[in-house]
């Protein structure tokens, strides 16, 4: 029901956008959060915004350098990634999570996902 793209092989200090779509229902109403994993890595918060977009949150690691944006027009919820470093490789996934008065770093709180995008950062 989500699909994540815009993933790829970038250097070190690059940039990338990542987008996320949803298919078959609406996600307007839905705080929205990307997480990520790398091997031998648990699943990972990197970033969230609410339904209206008018609060974000992102991971300490990421902070500065990824920004997370909503076009609820589009239905529609986008990464950009800049300053990007061989640790930002990872599979990336967005979530949506139905509940109106949260937004949250955790995964379980996310009942919505979709098929990952794979970043690749090299050094």
């Amino acid at each position: 029901q989500l699909q994540a793209s815009g993933g790829g092989l970038v250097q070190a200090g690059g940039s990338l956008r990542l987008s996320c779509a949803p298919s078959g229902r609406t996600f307007r109403s839905s705080s929205m959060g990307w997480f990520r994993l790398a091997p031998g890595k648990e699943r990972e918060f990197v970033a969230a915004i609410n339904w209206r977009g008018a609060f974000t949150d992102y991971a300490d690691s990421v902070k500065g350098r990824f920004t997370i944006s909503r076009d609820n027009a589009k239905n529609a919820v986008y990464l950009q990634m800049n300053s990007l470093k061989p640790e930002d490789t990872a599979v990336y996934y967005c979530a949506a999570d139905s509940n109106l008065g949260r937004l949250s770093t955790s995964p379980d709180d996310y009942e919505y996902w979709g098929q990952g995008t794979l970043v690749t950062v090299s050094s």
